[in-house]
């Protein structure tokens, strides 16, 4: 099975951008968008100068337990900048959403509380809604994560969509909201999960 047939089997369809866009945005962003590859994991992932984004990573249910999640997010983290991924919303009715966010919460990662984050699949035309988690080795605030999704957005998730897909993803402004007046409690997602 190949990388791509990894990812897609273990992502939901609204979340899985096409072969088509991973291997242009390896191609094309190659020096800020990468793969990293193994026998039992992918992780696709961006860098740039103050910040990571992980757009995908998937480990094999074969290697769960053996600490090889664990060893791909600490390899991001040798780079102390901040880690930043999407998690759709926990479903305590599948475990593997839960697991997921355990994992997360395990490696110090904090929920963005204050970012609000909904957008239309162009496979699905639904919208979906998605959690924004963190690593933050600096202290960075979520007004930093809000503006380094913004751009990981319209740099990556929109890169070439009209000619990829026949249609465009939402304008950034639409798709990521931040309610600055919140309350930051950034364990509210792993509430339940200790």
């Amino acid at each position: 099975m190949n990388w791509y047939e990894k990812l897609n089997q273990y992502f939901p369809i609204e979340e899985m951008k096409s072969k088509e866009h991973l291997e242009v945005l390896l191609k094309e962003k190659g020096d800020i968008y990468h793969k990293d590859e193994g026998k039992h994991h992918v992780m696709m992932y961006v860098e740039l100068d103050d910040f990571v984004f992980i757009d995908y990573i998937f480990v094999s249910k074969d290697a769960r337990g053996e600490g090889l999640g664990n060893k791909l997010i600490d390899k991001l983290k040798k780079k102390r900048k901040p880690i930043i991924l999407e998690v759709e919303p926990v479903n305590y009715e599948d475990t593997d959403s839960e697991k997921r966010l355990k994992f997360y919460q395990r490696e110090g990662f904090k929920h963005a509380t204050s970012i609000g984050y909904e957008r239309r699949s162009l496979a699905t035309n639904e919208v979906n809604k998605m959690e924004i988690l963190y690593w933050a080795p600096n202290n960075e605030s979520e007004e930093q994560v809000y503006d380094a999704m913004k751009q990981t957005y319209k740099l990556i998730h929109t890169f070439k969509d009209k000619e990829l897909y026949g249609d465009s993803y939402q304008p950034v402004d639409d798709v990521l909201t931040i309610n600055t007046d919140s309350k930051n409690d950034n364990n509210d997602l792993f509430k339940g999960l200790s």
